[in-house]
Protein backbone atom coordinates (compact mmCIF):
# COMPACT_ATOMS: atom_id res chain seq x y z
CA UNK A 1 0.00 0.00 0.00
CA UNK A 2 1.61 3.27 -0.90
CA UNK A 3 2.46 5.27 2.10
CA UNK A 4 1.22 9.12 2.22
CA UNK A 5 4.61 10.61 0.61
CA UNK A 6 3.76 8.36 -2.22
CA UNK A 7 0.24 9.27 -2.55
CA UNK A 8 0.82 12.78 -2.17
CA UNK A 9 4.01 12.83 -4.09
CA UNK A 10 1.36 11.47 -7.28
CA UNK A 11 -1.35 14.25 -6.50
CA UNK A 12 0.95 17.12 -6.47
CA UNK A 13 2.67 16.06 -9.48
CA UNK A 14 -0.36 15.36 -11.37
CA UNK A 15 -3.04 17.95 -10.32
CA UNK A 16 -4.12 19.79 -13.94
CA UNK A 17 -3.08 23.40 -14.28
CA UNK A 18 -6.66 25.07 -14.59
CA UNK A 19 -8.30 25.80 -18.29
CA UNK A 20 -9.65 29.67 -17.74
CA UNK A 21 -8.06 32.12 -15.94
CA UNK A 22 -8.91 35.74 -15.67
CA UNK A 23 -6.58 38.28 -17.67
CA UNK A 24 -3.59 38.19 -16.14
CA UNK A 25 -3.71 35.43 -13.34
CA UNK A 26 -1.28 32.25 -14.09
CA UNK A 27 -0.71 29.14 -12.04
CA UNK A 28 2.00 27.57 -12.04
CA UNK A 29 2.79 24.07 -11.01
CA UNK A 30 6.20 23.47 -9.27
CA UNK A 31 6.08 19.99 -8.57
CA UNK A 32 6.67 19.63 -12.31
CA UNK A 33 10.04 20.54 -12.09
CA UNK A 34 12.53 17.73 -10.82
CA UNK A 35 14.52 20.17 -8.64
CA UNK A 36 11.30 20.19 -6.32
CA UNK A 37 10.04 16.88 -7.05
CA UNK A 38 13.94 15.88 -5.39
CA UNK A 39 13.41 18.05 -2.85
CA UNK A 40 9.96 17.15 -1.76
CA UNK A 41 11.04 13.10 -2.42
CA UNK A 42 13.26 13.50 0.25
CA UNK A 43 11.11 15.56 2.82
CA UNK A 44 8.21 12.89 1.81
CA UNK A 45 10.62 9.95 3.25
CA UNK A 46 11.66 11.55 5.92
CA UNK A 47 8.30 12.87 7.68
CA UNK A 48 5.68 11.03 5.85
CA UNK A 49 6.88 7.49 4.73
CA UNK A 50 3.81 5.65 6.91
CA UNK A 51 -0.40 5.65 6.41
CA UNK A 52 -0.61 6.96 10.50
CA UNK A 53 -4.12 8.87 9.91
CA UNK A 54 -3.18 13.00 9.95
CA UNK A 55 -4.75 16.18 11.47
CA UNK A 56 -5.12 18.47 8.05
CA UNK A 57 -4.02 22.61 8.35
CA UNK A 58 -4.93 24.03 5.07
CA UNK A 59 -3.75 27.28 3.78
CA UNK A 60 -4.91 29.37 0.90
CA UNK A 61 -2.27 28.68 -2.39
CA UNK A 62 1.38 28.05 -2.08
CA UNK A 63 3.59 30.56 -2.43
CA UNK A 64 6.06 31.25 -4.92
CA UNK A 65 9.08 31.28 -2.69
CA UNK A 66 8.28 28.72 0.12
CA UNK A 67 6.74 25.77 -1.23
CA UNK A 68 7.29 26.98 -4.86
CA UNK A 69 10.73 26.38 -4.82
CA UNK A 70 11.33 23.68 -2.17
CA UNK A 71 8.12 21.56 -3.02
CA UNK A 72 6.83 21.72 1.10
CA UNK A 73 4.14 23.79 2.23
CA UNK A 74 4.76 26.69 4.36
CA UNK A 75 8.33 26.14 4.06
CA UNK A 76 10.89 28.52 2.43
CA UNK A 77 14.82 27.10 1.53
CA UNK A 78 16.68 27.85 4.95
CA UNK A 79 13.68 25.86 6.95
CA UNK A 80 14.23 23.35 4.46
CA UNK A 81 17.64 22.87 6.10
CA UNK A 82 17.52 24.36 9.44
CA UNK A 83 14.67 22.51 11.22
CA UNK A 84 13.79 19.57 8.49
CA UNK A 85 17.59 18.45 7.93
CA UNK A 86 17.14 18.62 4.48
CA UNK A 87 20.23 19.98 2.29
CA UNK A 88 20.01 21.64 -1.18
CA UNK A 89 21.58 24.71 -3.30
CA UNK A 90 18.54 26.93 -3.65
CA UNK A 91 19.33 30.39 -3.77
CA UNK A 92 19.39 32.30 -0.18
CA UNK A 93 16.44 34.37 -0.21
CA UNK A 94 14.32 36.37 2.46
CA UNK A 95 13.11 34.27 5.28
CA UNK A 96 9.02 34.00 4.47
CA UNK A 97 6.94 35.56 7.59
CA UNK A 98 4.66 32.63 7.11
CA UNK A 99 7.52 29.77 7.47
CA UNK A 100 9.47 31.72 10.47
CA UNK A 101 5.68 31.25 12.20
CA UNK A 102 4.70 27.92 11.55
CA UNK A 103 8.34 26.35 12.70
CA UNK A 104 8.20 28.05 15.84
CA UNK A 105 4.78 26.32 16.22
CA UNK A 106 6.26 23.43 15.15
CA UNK A 107 9.18 23.10 17.53
CA UNK A 108 6.97 23.78 19.96
CA UNK A 109 5.01 20.93 19.38
CA UNK A 110 7.97 18.68 19.82
CA UNK A 111 9.91 19.21 16.36
CA UNK A 112 9.22 18.04 13.05
CA UNK A 113 9.48 14.59 13.40
CA UNK A 114 6.92 15.03 16.04
CA UNK A 115 4.86 17.50 14.74
CA UNK A 116 4.64 15.71 10.80
CA UNK A 117 3.70 12.61 12.56
CA UNK A 118 0.58 13.90 13.03
CA UNK A 119 -0.20 17.02 11.44
CA UNK A 120 -0.38 17.27 7.72
CA UNK A 121 0.24 20.90 6.23
CA UNK A 122 -1.41 21.72 3.06
CA UNK A 123 -3.30 24.23 1.01
CA UNK A 124 -7.16 24.42 -0.32
CA UNK A 125 -5.84 24.83 -4.01
CA UNK A 126 -2.47 23.13 -4.40
CA UNK A 127 -0.78 25.30 -7.05
CA UNK A 128 1.25 29.00 -6.99
CA UNK A 129 -1.18 31.76 -8.56
CA UNK A 130 0.40 34.94 -9.74
CA UNK A 131 -0.66 38.08 -10.53
CA UNK A 132 2.17 40.69 -12.64
CA UNK A 133 4.69 38.06 -11.53
CA UNK A 134 3.56 38.60 -7.59
CA UNK A 135 1.91 35.75 -5.30
CA UNK A 136 -1.88 36.20 -5.56
CA UNK A 137 -4.77 34.18 -3.86
CA UNK A 138 -7.28 32.28 -5.05
CA UNK A 139 -9.73 34.40 -3.76
CA UNK A 140 -8.16 38.12 -4.48
CA UNK A 141 -10.82 38.09 -7.11
CA UNK A 142 -14.94 36.96 -7.32
CA UNK A 143 -13.81 36.05 -11.35
CA UNK A 144 -10.83 33.58 -10.16
CA UNK A 145 -12.05 32.24 -6.86
CA UNK A 146 -15.21 31.06 -9.75
CA UNK A 147 -12.94 29.92 -12.12
CA UNK A 148 -11.17 27.62 -9.41
CA UNK A 149 -14.02 26.44 -7.61
CA UNK A 150 -14.80 23.12 -9.15
CA UNK A 151 -10.34 22.99 -9.15
CA UNK A 152 -10.34 23.71 -5.48
CA UNK A 153 -13.47 20.73 -4.58
CA UNK A 154 -11.05 18.71 -6.55
CA UNK A 155 -7.80 19.01 -4.37
CA UNK A 156 -9.40 18.37 -1.20
CA UNK A 157 -11.46 15.67 -2.49
CA UNK A 158 -8.38 13.81 -3.80
CA UNK A 159 -6.41 14.93 -0.38
CA UNK A 160 -9.20 13.41 1.90
CA UNK A 161 -9.94 10.65 -0.26
CA UNK A 162 -6.05 9.26 -1.30
CA UNK A 163 -3.84 10.36 1.79
CA UNK A 164 -5.63 8.59 4.33
CA UNK A 165 -6.55 12.08 6.60
CA UNK A 166 -8.43 12.54 9.49
CA UNK A 167 -11.53 13.39 8.63
CA UNK A 168 -13.25 14.50 12.16
CA UNK A 169 -11.46 18.16 12.20
CA UNK A 170 -9.31 20.02 9.67
CA UNK A 171 -7.87 23.26 10.26
CA UNK A 172 -8.03 26.64 8.67
CA UNK A 173 -5.20 28.57 8.53
CA UNK A 174 -6.18 32.22 7.99
CA UNK A 175 -10.07 33.47 8.63
CA UNK A 176 -10.82 34.62 5.18
CA UNK A 177 -9.87 31.31 3.85
CA UNK A 178 -11.65 29.23 6.43
CA UNK A 179 -14.69 31.12 4.97
CA UNK A 180 -14.31 29.46 1.61
CA UNK A 181 -12.99 26.27 3.26
CA UNK A 182 -16.40 26.10 5.02
CA UNK A 183 -18.37 26.65 2.46
CA UNK A 184 -16.55 23.94 0.25
CA UNK A 185 -17.18 21.53 3.35
CA UNK A 186 -20.48 22.03 3.19
CA UNK A 187 -20.89 21.22 -0.68
CA UNK A 188 -18.89 18.21 0.31
CA UNK A 189 -19.07 16.84 3.36
CA UNK A 190 -15.68 15.81 3.93
CA UNK A 191 -14.70 17.34 7.37
CA UNK A 192 -16.83 16.93 11.03
CA UNK A 193 -16.30 20.14 11.99
CA UNK A 194 -13.56 23.65 10.98
CA UNK A 195 -11.23 25.52 13.33
CA UNK A 196 -10.49 28.51 11.99
CA UNK A 197 -6.63 30.27 13.13
CA UNK A 198 -5.57 33.46 11.66
CA UNK A 199 -3.07 33.14 8.99
CA UNK A 200 0.48 32.92 10.04
CA UNK A 201 1.47 36.23 7.57
CA UNK A 202 -1.08 37.98 9.06
CA UNK A 203 0.23 37.45 12.63
CA UNK A 204 4.22 38.05 11.85
CA UNK A 205 2.94 41.26 9.72
CA UNK A 206 0.38 42.70 11.89
CA UNK A 207 0.14 41.09 15.09
CA UNK A 208 4.30 40.38 15.43
CA UNK A 209 4.07 42.36 19.08
CA UNK A 210 1.95 39.26 20.44
CA UNK A 211 4.28 36.39 18.71
CA UNK A 212 4.38 34.43 21.80
CA UNK A 213 1.21 34.80 22.66
CA UNK A 214 -0.20 33.93 19.09
CA UNK A 215 2.27 30.99 19.06
CA UNK A 216 0.89 29.78 22.37
CA UNK A 217 -2.34 29.84 20.82
CA UNK A 218 -1.92 27.77 17.98
CA UNK A 219 -0.15 25.19 20.38
CA UNK A 220 -3.12 24.99 22.53
CA UNK A 221 -5.38 24.59 19.38
CA UNK A 222 -3.26 21.91 17.83
CA UNK A 223 -2.41 20.19 21.19
CA UNK A 224 -5.91 19.95 22.30
CA UNK A 225 -6.64 17.71 19.17
CA UNK A 226 -4.00 15.26 20.04
CA UNK A 227 -4.56 14.87 23.86
CA UNK A 228 -1.58 12.72 24.14
CA UNK A 229 0.80 15.59 23.50
CA UNK A 230 -0.77 17.72 26.36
Amino acid sequence: MPDLAQQLFRFLTTFPLPANLPEGVEALSPFREPAVQELFEQFGKKFYADNAPRVTLLGINPGRLGMGRTGVAFTDPAALTEFCGIPHDLPRQRPELSTQFVYRVVTALGGPEMFYQHFYLSSIYPLVLLKQGLNYNYYDSTALTKALWPDMQLSLKLQVAELGLRTDVAVSLGKRNGTYLKRLNDELGLFDRIIVLDHPRYLMQYRRAHLEANVARYVAELGSLLPFIN
